[in-house]
């Protein structure tokens, strides 16, 4: 038996494969492979599967706790609807939460396990639904005036559910950050007839705020990039429009291109003269980080609960 597993240890391990040879620069000091992985959160996130079921049982448990949510329409679309999570009090303060999903997937109603922590702290949660860039032409922009109708809708239509008006805040995740960048940057009055500050605050986690490198990345195998989409959606380019103060966040265990992407929007917010806080989340992937807006003492919810200016825990 010894002598068995003695030459059992002997034995050779696999070879380890040799170094990749790196490409000619696409972007920054990345090559393409490089680049397309930097865009790719499997790569960094090896648990973004479990992680993505868990959204959707976490949201079930929060429903079942909860109720389920009041059901609108903010647009002609079948996609077009919202969730409402009711505060339980008048004239309460609202937070539209937009959901990530590389542009291409993802469901209102597994985005609800974030609902409990405004509820109990007195405000409204809403959730927007809105098309997947492979359902639209491969074109951002429809997503991104769903997006802005849906948050257009809830400013206008606020005092009748119960909220404020005037109290209205918007977060996102991923590329759902990204549209909470564009909302951020919208020209209210001269594309809704609206007040310029409608928003009045925005946390944005894990999100693109130039699209430039993403345009070269594998992302763009179904987004069909244009220079007017680029520039459009690029809010980094637009915050002469920046009216709130943000929030912007991202884990160290994203990749290395999802964290200079904040680290680029906070420094040119903060070159514009305007207010923004940058928050790192030590040891949290892309798909992790999301999930601490659910507790008040978590790295996004406690973020959120300052931002709006709301108790932690029961309000």
């Amino acid at each position: 038996m010894a002598v068995g597993g003695a030459a059992f240890a002997q034995q050779p391990g696999p070879v380890p494969p040799g170094p990749r040879a790196k490409g000619p620069h696409v972007w920054l000091d990345l090559d393409q492979a490089e680049l397309d992985a930097a865009y790719d959160q499997t790569v960094w996130a090896p648990n973004r599967e479990q992680l993505v079921r868990r959204y959707a049982t976490q949201s079930d448990a929060v429903r079942a706790r909860l109720g389920g949510p009041r059901r609108f329409a903010y647009g002609a679309a079948p996609v077009e609807g919202l969730d409402l999570y009711a505060a339980g009090r008048a004239s309460a303060p609202i937070n539209v939460f937009i959901h990530g999903g590389a542009w291409r997937a993802g469901l209102a109603k597994n985005y609800a396990f974030p609902a409990e922590l405004f509820v109990r702290a007195g405000a409204y949660f809403v959730v927007p639904d809105f098309a997947a860039v492979q359902d639209v032409g491969g074109s951002l922009m429809p997503m991104a005036d769903q997006v802005r109708r849906a948050v257009a809708w809830v400013y206008r239509n606020a005092r009748g559910f119960g909220g404020d008006p005037d109290r209205l805040y918007v977060s996102g995740h991923s590329s759902g950050a990204h549209l909470a960048g564009v909302v951020l940057t919208t020209d209210w009055p001269r594309d809704f007839d609206l007040p310029a500050d409608i928003v009045k605050g925005g946390l944005c986690s894990s999100g693109m705020y130039d699209l430039e490198a993403v345009r070269l990345s594998a992302r763009s195998n179904y987004v069909k990039f244009t220079d007017e989409m680029e520039q459009a959606l690029s809010a980094q380019r637009h915050l002469d429009k920046l009216s709130a103060p943000i929030v912007v966040s991202y884990g160290t265990l994203e990749s290395p291109e999802f964290q200079r992407q904040a680290r680029d929007f906070v420094a040119a917010v903060t070159a514009a003269g305007k207010p923004v806080k940058l928050l790192v989340g030590e040891d949290y992937n892309h798909f992790e980080i999301i999930e601490t807006l659910g507790t008040p003492y978590g790295h996004l919810g406690r973020a959120a609960l300052e931002l709006m200016k709301l108790p932690q825990g029961d309000g």
